[in-house]
C-alpha cells in the first residue's frame, strides 16, 4: 500500500500535469506544414555532417558536428536525445540507419532544453515514428509555441515547428523503458526547464554511468539582475551550478559537442573508446568557468 503522504503528493503532481496540458490545449498549435516566422542564424558546425558513433554500451552519437543527439537503443524501441535543427533531420535518420538501426524504431523522445538548436526537429520526428515525446513541464509551453515564450529568445515568433508534449516531466522522474531507467535533473537556468540526464549503460566489460549535462551557459541577452519573464533566475543559475557540481558519473556529455570537448578526445579513425569521456577534470573546469562567468554577470549588472 501506498503511504497516504506519497499518495496525495502523487495525485497533486498528477494534477499539476493535467492543469498544465489543459493549458497547452489552449496555445494556439500551428500545422507542421507552415515555416517558423523567425528564422534564426546559427554558426556552420551546428548542420556540418559527422560519422556516427557508439559512446558506450547501447548509446551512440547521431548527431551534427557540434549539436549533440543521442541514440539509446532497446530491444523494446530506442530512446532519442536531442534533435538538432530542424534541417538535420535526415542527416540524422542516416546516421542511425548507418548504425544498423531503424529510424521508426525510435519510441521516445527527449531534450535537454526547449531551444531551437536542440529541438528543431522534433515536430518531424515525432510525425514520422509516433515517438512519445518527454520534456520538463516548465519548458512545455516553450516546446508547444515554437519557442515564442521563451523568456529570452521568444517574443519574435516561431522559431521552430511547435510540438505538444506527450509527458510533463518533473525534478528525480525516471524514464523507464526497454530496461533503461533515466533520472531526469531539472537544471534551470539556460532556460526555465533545462534537464540533464543521468542513466548507466553496460557494454561487453562493464556498466558506465553516463551524464548527459544540459551545461548551464547564459546568454548574453539575459539579466541576472532580474527579468520580467524569469524573475528567479539568478536564484536558478545558483541553483543549478551547486547542484551539477556535486554529480557522479564515469563518462560525460552534453548537449554541444564543444562543451565536452568531443572532438579533441576523439578523431576520425578512432575505435571504441568509453573512456574517453571520463574527463571530470574536464567538466570540473568548465562548471568553475562557468560559475565564475555567473558572478561576473552577476556584479556588473
Amino acid at each position: 500500500m501506498i503511504p497516504l503522504p506519497h499518495a496525495m503528493q502523487t495525485l497533486k503532481r498528477s494534477l499539476q500535469s493535467i492543469s498544465l496540458i489543459a493549458t497547452l490545449s489552449l496555445i494556439p498549435f500551428f500545422s507542421t506544414a507552415q515555416q517558423p516566422h523567425a528564422a534564426p542564424v546559427w554558426p556552420a558546425s551546428w548542420s556540418k555532417d559527422y560519422k556516427p558513433f557508439r559512446i558506450c554500451g547501447n548509446l551512440y552519437y547521431v548527431g551534427t558536428y557540434d549539436l549533440a543527439c543521442y541514440l539509446i537503443t532497446t530491444p523494446q524501441g530506442h530512446i532519442l536525445i536531442n534533435t538538432g535543427l530542424a534541417k538535420s533531420v535526415p542527416m540524422i535518420r542516416a546516421h542511425i540507419k548507418a548504425l544498423g538501426f531503424r529510424f521508426s524504431d525510435i519510441k521516445i523522445l527527449l531534450a535537454t532544453h526547449a531551444h531551437f538548436d536542440h529541438v528543431g526537429g522534433m515536430a518531424e520526428i515525432k510525425k514520422i515514428t509516433g515517438a512519445s515525446m518527454m520534456i520538463h513541464e516548465k519548458d512545455a509551453p516553450v516546446l508547444a509555441d515554437g519557442g515564442n515564450s521563451d523568456y529570452v529568445l521568444g517574443g519574435k515568433g516561431r522559431m521552430f515547428q511547435p510540438v505538444r508534449a506527450d509527458v510533463l516531466l518533473h525534478d528525480q522522474d525516471t524514464v523507464r523503458w526497454g530496461g533503461m531507467l533515466i533520472a531526469v535533473l531539472h537544471h534551470p537556468g539556460h532556460t526555465k526547464g533545462a534537464c540533464s540526464f543521468l542513466f548507466d549503460v553496460k557494454d561487453e566489460h562493464r556498466s558506465w554511468r553516463v551524464l548527459i549535462a544540459n551545461m548551464p551557459t547564459i546568454l548574453e541577452e539575459t539579466k541576472l539582475s532580474g527579468m520580467d519573464t524569469y524573475p528567479e533566475v539568478a536564484k536558478d543559475y545558483a541553483y543549478t551550478l551547486d547542484a551539477m557540481k556535486k554529480l557522479r558519473f564515469d563518462l560525460w556529455l552534453a548537449s554541444h559537442a564543444s562543451q565536452f570537448k568531443l572532438h579533441q578526445k576523439r578523431k576520425a579513425g578512432d575505435g571504441y573508446n568509453p573512456e574517453a569521456f571520463s574527463d571530470r577534470q574536464g567538466y570540473d573546469a568548465m562548471i568553475n568557468d562557468l560559475q565564475k562567468e555567473y558572478l561576473k554577470r552577476l556584479g556588473t549588472e
